[in-house]
């Protein structure tokens, strides 16, 4: 039997998924947003950060794991939040949520001082134990994906992606997408070697994600 490259992440057992569920259930705050490396908060907690181009869920995500509506923000219009957005898990973890990319309707400068600013808190957040790089399960990965990747390749910084409403697409056409993923993580060396299948409207694979954020040393 072959097994797949990159294949879904296992369920957490009884205990793992409880104890996740009661960290995600207890505090959690928005701490600050920061627009220059000269305003992170201290790195003195197990941080983990969520990207992915705009649209892709990434508010709907947070606000699902932390059964929080208002959590964290979505824009209606692409790249208009350009911050850096911290909030505190419990006493000992950040969740970091990075702008939406791949924002054709931005500024070139706007979207040169980002690229920038991420370029710098990728490669010089020593706590940063994980990014989780949504995927859009609609869609799979496209060439601004394949940017972010590339970038996490650059800054050694370990990359997981988690694919946003899987409910929104049809089951037999779910494989043929998740194939096309898996074809292209192949190419990043940072890619971490299992996938993640979520949608925020059912709560699909949410304990799964939450989870591995609280077993992250």
């Amino acid at each position: 039997m072959t097994t797949l490259p990159f294949p879904l992440a296992d369920e957490p057992g009884d205990d793992a998924r409880e104890a996740a569920r009661k960290l995600f259930a207890g505090e959690v705050d928005f701490l600050k947003g920061v627009v220059g490396m000269q305003h992170l908060p201290p790195d003195d907690r197990v941080e983990v950060c969520f990207a992915g181009r705009s649209n892709v869920g990434k508010s709907s995500l947070i606000n699902a794991l932390t059964g929080r509506k208002g959590l964290a923000r979505a824009s209606n219009t692409p790249g208009r939040t350009q911050e850096i957005n911290f909030f505190t898990l419990g006493a000992e973890r950040y969740l970091v949520d990075l702008p939406g990319y791949g924002f054709a309707n931005a500024p070139v400068a706007v979207v040169g001082k980002w690229q920038a600013l991420l370029k710098q808190y990728l490669s010089g957040r020593a706590n940063l134990r994980r990014a989780f790089v949504l995927i859009d399960h609609r869609h799979g990965v496209k060439a601004v994906d394949e940017e972010i990747m590339t970038l996490l390749d650059k800054s050694a910084v370990t990359f997981q992606v988690v694919v946003t409403k899987a409910d929104k697409v049809k089951e037999t056409e779910r494989d043929k997408i998740l194939n096309q993923i898996r074809e292209k993580l192949s190419k990043h060396p940072a890619a971490y070697p299992e996938i993640v299948v979520t949608s925020s409207e059912k709560g699909w694979g949410l304990p799964t994600l939450r989870s591995i954020i609280a077993g992250l040393p």
